[in-house]
């Protein structure tokens, strides 16, 4: 029997490769013959470095950068070396989860951190770059890690402007002869899960500027600054790209990657999916395991386990969930791939409980040993 064990992490439990090496035990304590290949997941969100590190034979750098108030903060990052290939969460650099709730303001928060990974890495030979920009506490557009990658952005008195959303106004000009050569070398895939443009209703400020302490009044002025700075990159840049799905994702990060980077924004299951040659893998599988921490109606609209689920049943194997905990409205699930799923927890227990590492391990291996003890009994 061939089994593909690819399960996203169950988040503030058990890291991707842990939640497998789990069901593993759980498969084997049945059949100690099965052939098992465990593939590391993630959506390009919290979590990508450390899956791909880990199920890729990576390595995980830590570096210290700007923060997204201009303090110092560690971030971590992965390096692919057998393809030169970066791992980065910019939410490492720039994350709101690095803001105190009372000082979250976007006109002060910058990416400039971001680009100094990036910088880092290409010192370091890297040339291909996997970004995932969700959890972002900026609305910079990218001018900030931008500006650590060597462009130069002018005020009308031909100024070099500061950091943060405050200064998208004041851009007047743009200067690219100093950006980073070894730039030209290299290409980004941008896990991009959302479709918003850079600005309106649907942009960046309106629509994610609350979350990250935005009023009323300072959406209006980061707004007015993403239309200003947009009309200043078409007309020094030629790039017209402010109504791109997708550009106004992380604050205008998105915008940043696509106008001035050799960048591509996808699906960030998809990025990981490829990068990880997932469906070559389970040519010939019969049993495909999938899942994450909480299985819901969400999960069925193009989350990790269904991007897994749909490459499966395209190669004629049955598709297993196994998650923290499912809801009801699961069973969506169901009509995208997944033909099965199992919540691990067997017993009365605080959400505490069940997230503890031990309680999860355990509780997995036990959920898997009986699924497949019920495969074995009909066969």
């Amino acid at each position: 029997m061939k089994i593909v064990i690819s399960i996203d992490s169950l988040k503030g439990s058990l890291s991707s490769i842990e939640a497998a090496n789990a069901i593993k035990k759980g498969i084997l304590n049945v059949d100690n013959k099965a052939d098992i290949t465990i593939m590391p997941l993630a959506d390009g969100g919290e979590g990508t470095v450390d899956a791909l590190v880990e199920g890729m034979n990576g390595e995980k750098q830590i570096i210290s950068v700007t923060g997204p108030l201009n303090e110092k903060v560690n971030a971590e990052y992965g390096i692919l070396k057998d393809t030169n290939t970066a791992i980065i969460e910019m939410a490492q650099a720039s994350g709101l989860t690095l803001v105190e709730p009372k000082l979250r303001n976007p006109l002060n928060t910058t990416t400039y951190g971001v680009g100094e990974i990036i910088k880092e890495a290409i010192n370091k030979g890297c040339r291909n770059f996997i970004v995932g920009i969700g959890g972002s506490a900026t609305n910079d557009c990218g001018v900030g890690m931008l500006q650590a990658l060597g462009y130069e952005f002018y005020d009308g008195n031909n100024n070099l402007v500061g950091l943060g959303g405050k200064v998208l106004n004041e851009i007047k000009s743009i200067k690219i002869d100093n950006r980073l050569k070894e730039l030209d070398e290299c290409t980004f895939k941008i896990a991009c899960d959302v479709n918003n443009p850079l600005y309106g209703k649907n942009g960046a400020a309106h629509i994610y500027g609350p979350q990250k302490g935005a009023t009323e009044e300072i959406i209006e002025e980061l707004d007015k600054g993403l239309i200003s700075f947009s009309q200043v990159v078409k007309k020094d840049l030629g790039k017209d790209i402010a109504h791109v799905e997708g550009v106004g994702a992380a604050g205008g990060l998105g915008f940043a990657f696509l106008g001035f980077l050799n960048s591509k924004l996808e699906s960030g299951i998809k990025i990981i999916l490829d990068e990880i040659k997932l469906e070559e893998v389970i040519k010939g599988a019969d049993f495909v395991i999938t899942g994450e921490g909480r299985l819901d109606n969400q999960t069925a609209m193009g989350k990790a386990p269904i991007g897994v689920a749909k490459l499966a049943k395209a190669n004629n194997a049955k598709v297993i969930a196994i998650a923290g905990c499912t809801t009801d409205d699961a069973v969506k699930c169901n009509e995208e791939g997944i033909d099965a799923y199992f919540s691990i927890v067997n017993s009365s227990m605080t959400i505490e409980e069940a997230m503890e590492k031990e309680t999860a391990t355990k509780n997995m291996i036990a959920t898997t040993t009986q699924i497949f003890n019920l495969i074995k009994a009909v066969n």
